[in-house]
């Protein structure tokens, strides 16, 4: 059974810092066989894509977070990652990471940022 359990969520200031994990358990492969993503919801709004990182490595943001944002992952923890610069209260969200593979594709519980002075 695949569980995906996010962290490194919290309360920051603008222009603060974050890196959010995403460790994965009971992989068939290793989590660069799957391709990762990093989706956020804000209240009220639509969960959206905002990085992500396929099994070749490509990486792609939203425009939104375009050179703030940092898409990785560690093969051997089998853990993904995504730092987060110069945050901004629009970046206010539930944090969920995302793999898939074919047609299977899996969820984290989330994990909540707070972008406030």
């Amino acid at each position: 059974q695949v569980q995906l359990v996010e962290s490194g969520g919290g309360l920051v200031q603008p222009g603060g810092s974050l890196r959010l994990a995403c460790a994965a358990s009971g992989l068939i492969f290793t989590i660069n066989t799957y391709t990762l993503g990093w989706y956020r919801q804000a209240p009220g709004k639509e969960r959206e894509l905002v990085a992500s990182i396929n099994t070749g490595g490509i990486t792609t943001y939203a425009d939104s977070v375009r050179g703030r944002f940092t898409i990785s992952r560690d093969n051997a923890l089998n853990t993904g990652y995504l730092q987060i610069n110069t945050l901004k209260p629009e970046d206010t969200a539930v944090y969920y990471c995302n793999l898939k593979w074919y047609a299977y594709t899996y969820w984290g519980q989330g994990t909540q940022v707070t972008v406030s002075s």
